[in-house]
């Protein structure tokens, strides 16, 4: 990996004439790069992709190569990426469907828009996983009608296709009205009864850990079930069937739907297990009798997931708000608060509450204003970047609570270039608040030449484009390579810098490259 080559192709500066350069002297890893650049244009791409055959692949899933540009024989990935991106032709579809690589055909089981006769051919692939695949994307006729398969695998793929008739969704569950099935992934390998032991010592063994076989195809029959679970699809009446299943993993896949019906939901509030209760927290089926019932629980997970909760109480979240962590995210209880809830919740007299609102981005200026002169470090540390605060509320912010509150003031998006200059410049120096700063679109030079003194920043501040170029150069030959594919990456690299990079990396050694650089210090 040449890590200056790489942060040239990214830089979005770069001269046509140094994009040229790059794609003759391509390997992989730079093809990548460069075929995502907005500019390459299709003449450039094709270019490329004769340069660096596997650079088809990513051209075309970034639209910059056509039908018309691939030949499915030399470049058959490429080909079905256009497929995948329904901008392949109908006769390809036909053509991998006879692919003697099971692997290309899974690819194309995945494609939309498959002609008919393919997604027949593709049905009665004699390779399960081929068929598994098609089963995941079908439609609801041939998911119905896949969900017969006799190999339990297909089924399960039929179980977390969204487009799979209710109904069909709700016969893998219970198995009415479908024939057994015959076979499953454990079964075709192994004598039953069978366990797959998780520390499996064979290298070309592809079983799931754990994966089981008794004759009934147990662990595949799991996994049905929870996809099933998981399907918004699945009618509520069949969903329910799991409410009493040993397995922990299928009561929390069904403690999450927000189908539920009330005695289900009160089944699962007294499941022993705290996912359990955690899950259906969160659930917006829940009332407010079952909310208080769980506002108790001594499992803070439960506690946690009952304050994520869409209509939680605002009294229970104010409960909740003193002996929970809930993260840096706006509760969605707070962030659809009314304005008179909003101000009260700012004037509570518990400071995790106000903080809980001052995580909001779209407070009223009046509300913003109070929280940014709260006495708490953590309530100010929530609300400091929050758009519309003053250089002088921000100033103030720092000199009251300082380093427990820098880098958030340096996140504000208003903060100004002298305020970022003097937190750069802060004694001791703050590693969270450099970070901020050198990604800081209002970060000056000073300020910049602060960050990178410090590892964490330096790489950051080295992509900034108000960098001096002279500085952006020295960067160049930094020992960390990050350091230098972000300061090649920079657009404030000056154009001539770029262009004579390309030839001096084909040519010069390390040292020497060193040399040619220092002479724009």
């Amino acid at each position: 990996m040449n890590p200056v080559l790489h942060g040239l192709a990214a830089n979005p500066s770069l001269p046509p004439q140094a994009v040229d350069r790059l794609i003759a002297l391509a390997d992989d890893d730079l093809a990548d790069i460069l075929a995502c650049r907005p500019d390459l244009g299709r003449d450039r791409a094709v270019t490329l992709a004769a340069r660096v055959g596997d650079s088809t692949v990513r051209l075309a899933y970034e639209g910059r190569l056509t039908a018309a540009d691939i030949d499915p024989v030399t470049h058959p990935q490429a080909a079905l990426a256009l497929l995948d991106r329904r901008a392949g032709r109908p006769e390809w579809a036909r053509f991998f469907a006879a692919d003697p690589d099971g692997e290309r055909r899974t690819k194309l089981a995945a494609c939309p828009g498959l002609p008919p006769d393919v997604v027949e051919r593709l049905a009665a692939d004699p390779d399960v996983h081929v068929v598994a695949e098609l089963a995941w994307w079908a439609t609801p006729a041939v998911a119905a009608r896949l969900a017969q398969h006799p190999h339990a695998e297909v089924r399960r793929a039929v179980a977390a296709n969204e487009a799979t008739p209710a109904g069909t969704l709700a016969a893998l569950i219970t198995g009415a009205g479908l024939p057994p099935a015959l076979h499953c992934l454990v079964c075709d390998r192994e004598e039953v009864p069978f366990t797959h032991d998780p520390h499996c010592p064979r290298p070309d063994c592809d079983l799931l850990p754990g994966a089981s076989c008794d004759g009934s195809h147990e662990s595949v029959t799991h996994d049905t079930g929870l996809a099933a679970l998981q399907n918004p699809a699945t009618p509520t009446g069949a969903a329910v069937h799991f409410a009493e299943h040993p397995s922990l993993l299928l009561r929390r896949a069904l403690a999450a739907r927000p189908d539920l019906p009330p005695a289900v939901c009160r089944r699962l509030a007294a499941d022993p297990v705290p996912g359990v209760r955690a899950d259906l927290a969160a659930n917006p089926a829940i009332d407010d009798d079952l909310i208080r019932v769980l506002a108790q629980d001594r499992d803070p997970d439960v506690r946690r997931g009952l304050a994520y909760h869409p209509r939680v109480p605002l009294d229970v979240l104010t409960h909740l708000a003193g002996t929970t962590k809930t993260g840096e995210t706006p509760l969605p209880r707070i962030a659809s608060a009314s304005a008179t809830e909003t101000e009260e919740l700012a004037r509570s007299r518990h400071p995790a509450v106000r903080m809980l609102v001052a995580r909001r981005r779209d407070l009223p200026a009046g509300v913003r204003d109070v929280l940014a002169a709260d006495p708490d470090a953590k309530v100010v540390k929530s609300i400091a970047p929050h758009p519309g605060l003053s250089a002088a509320q921000l100033r103030s912010m720092a000199d009251r609570h300082g380093i427990r509150v820098l880098a958030k003031v340096a996140a504000n998006p208003d903060a100004p270039p002298e305020l970022l200059e003097e937190l750069a410049l802060h004694d001791p120096p703050t590693q969270k608040a450099l970070r901020e700063i050198a990604q800081h679109p209002r970060a000056t030079a000073p300020a910049l030449l602060a960050c990178l003194e410090n590892g964490r920043a330096r790489p950051v501040a080295a992509r900034h484009p108000a960098l001096p170029p002279a500085v952006i150069v020295g960067l160049l030959v930094a020992s960390d390579p990050q350091v230098a594919e972000a300061a090649a990456a920079n657009p404030s690299l000056p154009p001539q810098v770029m262009l004579e990079l390309v030839p001096q990396r084909r040519r010069l050694g390390r040292d020497q490259e060193s040399s040619q650089l220092g002479r724009y210090g």
